[in-house]
């Protein structure tokens, strides 16, 4: 290899130094870390905040009071107005006429958030940044094990192809619940913005309590597939750790 190809000694002996941090850390993500984590998030499962059976109890109160209506001082005026605005919608110059109302300022300050959501995406989130981050290390880990291509004797290098594969997939799969969570608050932002120009609408007031019901039921099923990932990987890496580790070695010697 040296003959090939000119790699200063300095900067091999840093890359095999980081070669090794990198295996021992993802050796023991696999046998102590993974394990750990997955009996956690299994207790976490079972915290009374996030079992609530009557969903009532996660509502947010919308303080957005309902203005009193504007009552028309001539019916004639009234009249013309309504022609005028039929007229318009005729002619398709009137694209949208329910202009709402103007919103300014909110009346009681910052519209808040859903507070017993927020505090439970606050301890979600930092289980899905951990998974992600620990599944990269082991993946990193099995990639470096790969060996060189060869013809034949490839059964346990398809073995840590699948399992590249499938740390892969978990880091895209909790990657994309961070980006859930994204979501519903750009959902209600725009929602409770509704509210504040339509407030005469119960409906877009009913949808803000329904988007954070499912959001409630959506992170409860996060923190459940974050538990099962962990279990699945554990189960999977020491399943095929031989094969993992010693993808050609073991076939090699059972031919002598």
């Amino acid at each position: 290899m040296s003959s090939l190809l000119k790699v200063d000694n300095e900067i091999k002996t840093k890359v095999d130094a980081f070669r090794e941090r990198i295996t021992a850390e993802a050796e023991d993500l696999v046998a102590n870390f993974f394990p750990k984590k997955l009996l956690e998030l299994d207790h976490f499962l079972k915290d009374p905040s996030i079992n609530i059976t009557e969903l009532k109890e996660i509502h947010s109160e919308i303080n957005l009071t309902v203005p009193d209506p504007i009552l028309l001082s001539n019916l004639h005026d009234g009249l013309e107005a309504q022609n005028a605005k039929k007229r318009k919608l005729e002619d398709g110059s009137g694209e949208d006429m329910v202009t709402g109302t103007k919103v300014f300022v909110m009346p009681g300050g910052m519209m808040k958030s859903n507070g017993n959501l927020v505090e439970l995406i606050e301890k979600v989130k930092p289980e899905i940044r951990t998974l992600i981050e620990k599944c990269n290390t082991v993946k990193m880990w099995v990639q470096l094990l790969i060996p060189r291509i060869e013809d034949g004797n490839n059964f346990g290098v398809s073995i840590q192809e699948e399992t590249v594969a499938e740390l892969r997939t978990v880091e895209g799969e909790a990657a994309s619940y961070l980006d859930q969570i994204s979501r519903y608050y750009i959902t209600r932002a725009k929602l409770v913005s509704k509210i504040a120009k339509y407030p005469h609408v119960e409906d877009y007031r009913r949808t803000v309590t329904e988007i954070d019901e499912k959001e409630y039921i959506s992170l409860k099923i996060i923190v459940s597939e974050l538990r099962n990932q962990y279990v699945t990987l554990h189960d999977m890496i020491l399943k095929n750790i031989e094969k993992i580790k010693r993808p050609r070695s073991s076939n090699t010697d059972a031919l002598y």
